[in-house]
């Protein structure tokens, strides 16, 4: 393996790169905007040569890097070759993670308005029709992202702090698995590797005495885990993640988001979500695992 911290930074036309790099070049990285996908192999090449000076650094790799193709290979061969860039440079052992930020189509169009910025995939000046269009082009990239982030709900100085935090937590290729609850009133979180929704489950909201606490209250707790589906769910959901971690840690995956949803994100995901890192606290210690817990749309409602 390469003595190198390596984060390529992608994602949406307005979704937060720019504020991306200035967190990671805050904390001591060699940050690059827009380098042409062609040249990452030999810059990575020169940061080796430093002598150890240049040992981290952030790149990112965006829509803009299609203008230095001709113009019939904006799209499908200019992201073939950059899969196949990054592909082979890890399998050269050159550690890359990608970063990849995204953010809600409305919350998009509402910072470009406010900016008065063009889409880079505008047409006829439709902003809506840039980002669908991004979003597709841009989709092979997301796929292989080590982490996705939603910045739709965060100011520049939240998302200064989570990338700082991923960052941390990334550190020494440590895989970090968080557990995030969520309503679907709210939207499915951008950033879900794997979803499961509890809605099957009884909801707490229409017993009175329940309905205004919070999945945190061990009496909501103990209503949702009575039964037997939830037993039963927990103890299938335990048995696959299980199962899966292994693969996780072979790909050197340095983030994980298992999201759990219901319809408010108050009651039933927070108590399932919660559940589920207790009981797979022990397996993930084992495996040198840190563990994370969010609550997404607590407050909300």
């Amino acid at each position: 393996m390469r003595n190198l911290r390596i984060i390529l930074i992608s994602g949406l036309s307005g979704s937060g790169k720019t504020t991306a790099i200035k967190a990671l070049e805050d904390i001591g990285f060699y940050c690059v905007d827009n380098l042409p996908i062609l040249l990452l192999p030999k810059f990575l090449e020169l940061c080796e040569q430093s002598g150890g000076k240049v040992s981290r650094v952030a790149v990112v790799k965006d829509i803009r890097g299609a203008a230095s193709y001709p113009a019939s290979e904006t799209g499908t061969d200019f992201f073939e070759d950059s899969r196949k860039i990054i592909e082979d440079l890890r399998k050269e052992g050159y550690p890359i993670e990608i970063l990849f930020l995204d953010s809600s189509d409305p919350i998009l169009m509402r910072r470009f308005s406010e900016t008065r910025r063009q889409h880079p995939l505008a047409i006829g000046g439709s902003v809506l029709e840039g980002i669908r269009l991004e979003r597709e082009r841009l989709g092979g990239i997301r796929d292989m992202a080590n982490e996705v982030i939603d910045t739709s709900g965060f100011n520049v100085h939240e998302l200064k702090e989570k990338i700082q935090q991923y960052v941390q937590e990334g550190a020494g290729g440590r895989l970090t698995v968080t557990f995030l609850s969520f309503g679907y009133s709210f939207g499915v979180p951008y950033e879900a590797d794997l979803l499961f929704d509890v809605r099957f489950l009884p909801n707490p909201y229409f017993v009175e005495e329940l309905k205004r606490l919070k999945g945190d209250d061990p009496r909501v707790a103990e209503y949702v885990l009575q039964w037997e589906e939830a037993e039963e769910f927990l103890n299938r959901t335990r048995e696959f993640i299980r199962f899966l971690l292994p693969f996780y840690l072979r790909e050197r995956r340095t983030h994980l988001t298992i999201a759990v949803g219901c319809t408010g994100g108050r009651h039933r995901s927070i108590v399932i979500a919660n559940r589920l890192r207790d009981l797979l606290r022990d397996d993930m210690a084992r495996e040198g695992v840190f563990l994370s817990l969010r609550h997404r749309d607590a407050e909300k409602g």
